[in-house]
C-alpha cells in the first residue's frame, strides 16, 4: 500500500471521529419569554417595594397623615388610634405580598430552569469530555500504527543497509585477493597453455 493512500486512510479516520456541540441557551431569554403580563407586573413592584425609595415614600406619606390628623389642620377624617390608618397599612401589606410571594414564585422557577440548564450542561461536559477521550485513544491508535510503520521501515532500511555492507565487503575482497592459480609447473610469461 502507499504511503499516500495509508495517509488518506488516516484522515478518513479522523474526519469520522467529529461530532456536533448542541448549543448553549441562554436562560434570561428564555425565562423573559415565559413570563405573563401578570408576571412582569409582579417582578416590577417586586422591585419597587424592595427600593429605598418606596421605603422614603412610605415613612413620608405617613408622617404627613398622622401631622395632618394630629393637629387637625384639615378636615379631621382619622382620629387618633387612627384604625382608617391602620387599615389601609394593613391592605397595602396584603396587596405587596401577594406581589412579593408571586416574584419569589418566579425567582424559584428561574432557579429550577438555571438549575436544570445546569444539569444539561454538565451532560454535554461529559459527553465532550467521553468524545474527546475517544478522540485522543483514536489518535494514540493511529500514532501506534505510525510507529509501528516507521520501525518496520527502520528494521527494513537496517537490513538492507547490512545486505549492501556484506555486498560491498564482498566485492572489496575479491578485488584485493588474487585469484588462485592452479598449481602446477610455472610457465614463463607469453607462452601459451597447453
Amino acid at each position: 500500500m502507499s504511503i499516500g493512500r495509508e495517509i488518506e486512510d488516516i484522515a478518513r479516520d479522523l474526519i469520522k471521529h467529529q461530532h456536533d456541540h448542541p448549543p448553549v441557551r441562554d436562560l434570561n431569554r428564555e425565562t423573559e419569554r415565559r413570563m405573563t403580563l401578570a408576571d412582569r407586573i409582579a417582578v416590577d413592584f417586586t422591585r419597587l417595594v424592595g427600593s429605598w425609595i418606596f421605603v422614603l415614600a412610605q415613612l413620608g406619606l405617613m408622617a404627613v397623615w398622622l401631622v395632618l390628623n394630629a393637629l387637625s389642620l384639615l378636615n379631621h377624617w382619622d382620629p387618633y388610634p387612627f384604625q382608617f390608618l391602620n387599615f389601609i397599612l394593613t391592605f397595602e401589606v396584603a396587596a405587596w405580598l401577594s406581589l412579593v410571594l408571586m416574584a419569589f414564585n418566579r425567582q424559584a422557577d428561574r432557579d429550577r430552569l438555571r438549575s436544570q440548564h445546569d444539569y444539561e450542561l454538565n451532560v454535554k461536559a461529559e459527553e465532550e469530555l467521553k468524545a474527546l477521550m475517544n478522540h485522543l485513544m483514536h489518535q494514540d491508535e493511529i500514532l501506534l500504527q505510525i510507529v509501528n510503520r516507521l520501525d518496520r521501515g527502520d528494521r527494513e532500511m537496517k537490513r538492507l543497509a547490512r545486505m549492501l555492507e556484506a555486498a560491498q565487503e564482498s566485492r572489496t575482497e575479491t578485488r584485493t585477493e588474487p585469484t588462485p592459480r592452479p598449481a602446477g609447473p610455472e610457465r614463463p610469461m607469453g607462452v601459451p597453455a597447453p
